[in-house]
């Protein structure tokens, strides 16, 4: 027997207290290891060894490679390199002791878990996949050892998806496989060992189908579900759940979605099994699916004081409160309870709980630095000055703009980099320091100009002109809207979509009212700032921007990497433009 990692899952100690017969526990140990990865395994065999030390006893090779196996299992966050070679020296014991099947199950494991790269792994695993094969046809592997191997290799397939050179080909293929490993399992379901690989390929089926026939993924997550509590195990499927409520998310039921999630937010609170970093994730998708599916949106065009209290909004803070907590006591993943606080600051932000908010998102910059955490530094940045705004500290506000800014570009994020800029102008101009937000505006004019957004370049072109003539009068502010006419026009150019093409008919003629107020009824304008130059369109500046203009808002830390991943709130594919472009491991325990 093995001590357990340092962050593997405490270990359950079991009914009552003090010392017990060591063959009772025993027996208790091999049962939950009988029903394949019940949570509660690890503590189980870790107590019975125990037991049997203190009588001068010893488990025998075939509950050590058992017990091996559960404490693999349990290898989460920082403990998880230990798996391979945990996995690994229970498949060489059970070999020894005869159980091929299960060892082919530990090895899968070992290569699933191990450093290797992920098509050196699959080429280990597809060879462990005829073995079985061969097992199972000489009647020496069960059909429940078989579809495991062959799970596991379909696990490690999905995860190298967004990586193939034709990643929906190699998805069709898989989606093929599934099918396959399904139809081998569904004759044995009468089989209760059976029905847990079942319902986990079936899973799998689901996330991997999601991004091309949600409606299929549906009817896949369901029977999942349903295979899953059909099989007896006591433990609730956090991750199918989460997956259907993301792709039910997805086809607009949001209150189907909600209603998944709050049943299993509910059983959970009574199932010991359920592990405390699932139920924290549980309650940050509620949170996702009660705000509308894609987070939360306080910028309605308008500066207003926040969102009144409503019951719903007052749930959202519940969730969002308990999901930092339990985060917290988890310890598993500190990027979740990063996540929890950015949500509940923001919570607190839109409705006008600027105290709140700061507090809780000043616990998000002063906890650790870690690599990949720009996106969490930059999100809780915009919404600090958001906030600070909204109290009348516009140099605060600045000050957090201009650092966020700064995180964007860590991340070659252009958008983010002249949202964020432009945005520090904006409450430098209201702190009263004209030139320095003059200086401001022109580095997000550039910015967007790198990005290819003339548009969006020329807005902050017309917002520099305005600081300019304050700090250095109407000339110099003439020759800034005209550099913010031609970058319109420039647009104009090379713009085909219609709707973007209203957008930067809109900014010229905002500029040409600009030049008429600057110059004077009756003057002469640059023929390009004519009506002809100008056509029909909308007049409007659009919706007043947040952190960030639309369509881009502050990137989320736990956003999926690509189109057959999965994140923290179970969506596949992730919800916005950054996602696909945005480096991320997946979730750990995703199916």
């Amino acid at each position: 027997m093995t001590s357990r990692p340092p962050d593997a899952r405490p270990y359950d100690r079991g009914p009552g207290g003090g010392p017990e017969d060591p063959h009772t526990l025993l027996d208790r140990a091999r049962r939950l290891s009988a029903v394949g990865g019940h949570p509660a395994a690890g503590g189980a065999w870790e107590r019975a060894a125990k037991a049997l030390r203190r009588v001068g006893g010893a488990i025998t090779p075939r509950d050590h490679a058992d017990a091996l196996d559960a404490t693999a299992l349990d290898c989460r966050g920082g403990a998880r390199p230990a798996a391979e070679t945990l996995f690994s020296r229970a498949a060489d014991l059970h070999e020894r002791s005869g159980l091929l099947g299960k060892a082919l199950i530990s090895r899968a494991r070992a290569l699933a878990t191990g450093p290797e790269p992920g098509a050196t792994a699959c080429a280990g695993l597809a060879e462990l996949c005829e073995r079985a094969a061969a097992l199972h046809a000489a009647g020496r592997a069960t059909v429940a050892q078989t579809a495991t191997v062959l799970l596991l290799r379909s696990r490690t397939r999905a995860d190298l998806l967004d990586t193939a050179a034709d990643p929906e080909a190699e998805a069709a293929a898989l989606r093929e496989e599934l099918a396959r490993l399904v139809a081998f399992a569904v004759p044995h379901r009468a089989d209760p060992t059976v029905l847990g690989p079942l319902a986990d390929s079936r899973a799998l089926l689901g996330r991997v189908t999601a991004p091309e026939d949600p409606a299929a993924a549906l009817a896949h997550l369901r029977a999942a579900v349903a295979d899953h509590a059909a099989s007896g195990r006591p433990w609730p499927p956090t991750e199918t759940e989460l997956l259907l409520a993301g792709v039910l998310r997805t086809t607009g039921a949001h209150a189907e979605a909600a209603t998944v999630l709050r049943a299993a937010v509910g059983s959970g609170e009574e199932n010991a099994l359920l592990r405390t970093a699932d139920g924290a994730r549980l309650r940050l998708a509620l949170a996702r699916t009660l705000e509308g599916g894609e987070g939360l949106e306080p910028f309605d065009g308008h500066e207003g004081p926040g969102r009144p209290a409503s019951p719903r909004g007052e749930e959202v803070v519940a969730l969002l409160t308990e999901a930092v907590r339990l985060s917290d006591r988890s310890g598993e993943d500190p990027l979740l309870g990063v996540l929890a606080r950015l949500r509940l600051g923001s919570a607190h932000a839109v409705r006008g709980r600027w105290q709140e908010a700061a507090t809780v998102l000043g616990e998000v910059l002063a906890g650790p630095a870690r690599d990949g955490d720009e996106a969490a530094r930059l999100r809780a940045r915009a919404w600090l000055a958001f906030c600070a705004l909204r109290r009348g500290e516009p140099e605060r506000a600045a000050r957090q703009y201009a650092l966020a800014a700064a995180e964007a570009r860590l991340r070659a994020d252009l958008q983010h980099g002249a949202a964020l800029s432009h945005r520090a102008a904006h409450a430098l101009g209201t702190a009263g320091a004209p030139e320095k937000a003059a200086r401001a505006y022109e580095r997000a004019a550039d910015l967007w100009r790198s990005a290819g957004d003339h548009g969006a370049a020329a807005r902050s072109l017309r917002a520099r002109a305005r600081q300019v003539r304050t700090a250095w009068g109407a000339a110099r502010a003439e020759v800034v809207l005209e550099e913010a006419l031609r970058e319109a026009q420039r647009g104009l150019r090379g713009t085909p979509e219609p709707a973007e093409r209203d957008r930067l008919r809109a900014e010229l003629v905002l500029i040409r009212e600009e030049l008429t107020e600057l110059l004077g009824p009756g003057a002469a304008y640059p023929a390009a700032v004519g009506p002809a130059a100008v056509g029909s369109g909308s007049t409007g500046p659009g919706p007043c921007p947040g952190p960030c203009p639309d369509p881009w808002s502050p990137p989320d830390p736990y956003e999926a990497s690509g189109r057959y991943q999965v994140n923290v709130y179970g969506d596949v594919g992730g919800g916005r433009p950054s996602a696909a472009a945005t480096p991320r491991t997946r979730i750990q325990g995703c199916v």
